[in-house]
């Protein structure tokens, strides 16, 4: 079999302003895929069926990538339950259903780790969803993926239709969130250290214990991880309809906090607020599946710290960084 897509194709990615769609989007671009439908919110509100219907009317995209979705930490997930669950069920139900409805021939639907059970078998595999209890710090928005993901492989079971899903594990680099109250871990860490050599700061104080282990995947990884499976992959009956994609390595967030203070030129006491929730105790991907067809991540952590940490800091001189 030929690449399942072409140069030629028409590609709707969704959400390419995010850290995921546009890591998608470059690494599309770096691959010679230049015939790319890129719409902001303001002209194309995904949460909007008719809206979205309308677009895929008229636009006939061949490929659709969808990387939207209200995302956040274990802050966020806990105090707007509701929110994460029904923009994410919204979104992805609107252009899922247009994309098959318009005749799009593939679609990559991006889900997320926390869709396995809190206490699933290490390293996890993809036989491993729907085994056991979620993590209650993010269960909504892993909710919503899930059925995301189910969505795709319905359709393909019941019309032929090709939509494949890659789940990411944690990921940061160009796009992240450095918001105070919805980043993720690598994001959130990045800003309190540079505040913290900024103001000349003898101590950093970090969320829980530091014990838990979580494993790290640059943003650009996950780009080339997408081209790769868009590229090559077609799942048959019996396999499971998708795939890890993460380094296959993890590290304590203690270790983590560490190399960012390391990364930001920190290096005073780091203090750790037990009373703060930890979330799952270990969360690392099997990632035999996807490297048995001949991709495996390439950025170390220590090198996407340092790269990401001098982005943050050039963006912020440039206020471009949302804090």
């Amino acid at each position: 079999m030929g690449t399942l897509i072409s140069s030629e194709d028409r590609i709707f990615i969704a959400g390419h302003r995010g850290m995921a769609g546009g890591a998608i989007s470059r690494a599309l671009q770096r691959a010679g895929y230049s015939k790319q439908l890129l719409f902001d919110r303001a002209a194309l509100d995904l949460e909007d069926s008719s809206s979205v219907n309308a677009f895929f009317q008229a636009e006939r995209p061949d490929v659709v990538v969808l990387a939207a979705a209200k995302v956040g930490g274990i802050l966020a997930n806990s105090t707007y339950p509701a929110d994460f669950l029904l923009a994410n069920l919204v979104i992805q139900t609107n252009v899922i259903r247009a994309a098959y409805e318009c005749g799009a021939r593939r679609l990559l639907f991006l889900g997320s780790s926390c869709i396995y059970p809190k206490l699933a078998e290490q390293p996890i595999r993809e036989e491993s969803l729907l085994t056991g209890s979620l993590e209650p710090t993010n269960e909504w928005y892993a909710v919503a993926k899930i059925a995301g993901l189910k969505l795709c492989h319905a359709l393909r079971v019941q019309h032929g239709f090709d939509a494949i899903s890659l789940m990411p594990t944690n990921l940061y680099g160009p796009g992240d969130n450095y918001h105070a109250t919805d980043s993720h871990v690598v994001a959130a860490l990045i800003r309190r250290f540079d505040e913290a050599v900024t103001a000349g700061s003898k101590s950093v104080r970090c969320w829980g214990s530091g014990a838990p282990l979580r494993e790290f995947l640059h943003a650009d990884d996950l780009g080339e991880a997408s081209v790769f499976a868009l590229e090559n992959w077609f799942p048959v009956e019996g396999d499971p309809q998708f795939l890890n994609v993460g380094t296959g390595t993890d590290i304590s967030i203690k270790e983590l906090a560490e190399a960012v203070a390391r990364a930001t030129g920190f290096s005073g006491e780091i203090i750790w607020d037990a009373s703060k929730p930890d979330g799952t105790p270990k969360k690392q991907l099997d990632v035999s599946r996807l490297a048995s067809l001949g991709w495996t991540a390439r950025i170390p952590l220590e090198e996407g710290l340092v790269s990401t940490v001098a982005l943050f800091r050039e963006q912020l001189k440039q206020q471009l960084v949302r804090l």
